[in-house]
C-alpha cells in the first residue's frame, strides 16, 4: 500500500521546482508498475485527512499489508499517525517513510519527523524515484 498525505494530490502543479512535474495519477501508475516488476501488488491512496491515513494504517495491520508512506505535513506533528504506524511495524510489517524532497535541506521545522522512529526505514530526496527505492526496499525485505 502506497499512502500519500496532504497536498500530494496536487503533484504536478504544486511547487514543481521542488516536487517535479509528475502528477499524482502518474505517480500511482509508476508505483503500480514498479511494484509489479518486483512481484508486489501496489494500491495507491492519497488523502488530505489525517483520519484517513490512520484508518489505512489500521487496515494495513488487519490485512498484513506492507506500507510505503509519504506523510507529507503530518510527518512533523501527527502523533495519531505515528501511533498507527507503530502498530504496523510492531506487527512485523515493513513501513517505509518516503519524501520527494530532502526535509533536512529545507526549513528547520521539516527536519523533525515523528514517524521516522517507528518506520522500518526512510528514503528522502530522490524526487519521485524515492517511491521506486522504497518499493525496492519493501520487496527486498519481504523476499
Amino acid at each position: 500500500m502506497v499512502v500519500n498525505g496532504p497536498n500530494l494530490g496536487r503533484l504536478g502543479s504544486r511547487e514543481p521546482e521542488k516536487y517535479g512535474s509528475t502528477t499524482h495519477e502518474e505517480l500511482a501508475a509508476l508505483a503500480m508498475q514498479w511494484g509489479a516488476g518486483r512481484g508486489l501488488e501496489v494500491v495507491v491512496r492519497q488523502s488530505d485527512n489525517e483520519a484517513d491515513l490512520v484508518t489505512w494504517m489500521h487496515e494495513a495491520v488487519d490485512t498484513r499489508t506492507h506500507v510505503v508512506l509519504n506523510p507529507a505535513a503530518f510527518t512533523h506533528y501527527s502523533y495519531a499517525l505515528r501511533d498507527a504506524c507503530a502498530l504496523v511495524t510492531r506487527e512485523g510489517l515493513v513501513l517505509v517513510e518516503v519524501h520527494i524532497t530532502n526535509p533536512h535541506a529545507r526549513e528547520d521545522f521539516r527536519a523533525t519527523s515523528v514517524i521516522s522512529a517507528v518506520a522500518t526505514g526512510t528514503i528522502a530526496g530522490f524526487g519521485i524515484d524515492s517511491y521506486r527505492l522504497a518499493l525496492e526496499a519493501v520487496a527486498a525485505r519481504v523476499g
